[in-house]
């Protein structure tokens, strides 16, 4: 979601010639490409295929990798993130859920698409993996099921953290008054009350990041994940 801070790692993922994305929260039809499995995710009840089709949608979402020459590092990073958001899309199989609105949607592409120098610069990039444009349909149930995920996230991690008033005067005395004397000495420091919303945004992303994280550890001791070929 775009109000994700930096703080927030965030994350996402998805036999073989027909492609399908995040088929937990229903199917898309996918582009035609000489594709391959590259890993499954099996949560016991499920198992989810993720394509190397798939990995360079991810890297076309990112402006800083390359998707003619993808590097090691790109393509492993990328196949991590999918497989983490393949066991949210399992999870959230859990739960009741509606569908995305066409605004979230919107939104997010939008968001997306301020990442690049122009639309065409990022229509380029996904004519390159099998889409025609931001408006092709199978781009925007892709953009659907990221919005759907981020939606989960928000419910299951972010709903219900609570960040006190002495949470954020610890982190004022403790962490941001020697951080900035440090960068800046001499110059006088600004007031808690000042500071005050951005260090509970601040602290309310980190408490996400650690329940995510945490979350993610344990459904991976839980989970069968199975690399079937480099990506």
């Amino acid at each position: 979601m775009t109000h994700f801070t930096a703080v927030f790692r965030s994350i996402l993922r998805y036999s073989a010639l027909t492609v399908i994305i995040l088929a937990a929260f229903a199917g898309i039809r996918g582009q035609t490409v000489v594709d391959k499995t590259v890993a499954t995710v099996s949560d016991g009840v499920r198992t989810e295929v993720i394509l190397y089709s798939e990995i360079l949608w991810q890297l076309a979402l990112q402006p800083r990798s390359s998707i003619v020459n993808p590097s090691k590092e790109d393509l492993n990073n990328a196949l991590e993130s999918l497989m983490n958001q393949q066991l949210f899309a399992l999870e959230a199989l859990r739960l009741p859920r509606t569908k995305p609105t066409d605004a979230e949607i919107q939104a997010e592409i939008r968001a997306i698409l301020a990442k690049f120098p122009s639309t065409a610069a990022f229509e380029e990039r996904l004519r390159s993996v099998g889409f025609s444009s931001v408006r092709d349909d199978d781009f925007v149930d892709l953009i659907t099921k990221r919005v759907a995920i981020d939606n989960f996230v928000d419910f299951r991690f972010r709903a219900f953290v609570v960040v006190n008033p002495d949470e954020v005067q610890k982190y004022y005395n403790d962490t941001f008054v020697p951080d900035f004397r440090r960068r800046q000495p001499g110059v006088v420091i600004p007031t808690l009350e000042t500071q005050r919303a951005s260090i509970h945004s601040l602290l309310v992303e980190e408490k996400v990041a650690a329940r995510i994280e945490s979350f993610l550890d344990d459904r991976k001791r839980q989970a069968e994940i199975v690399i079937l070929s480099e990506p």
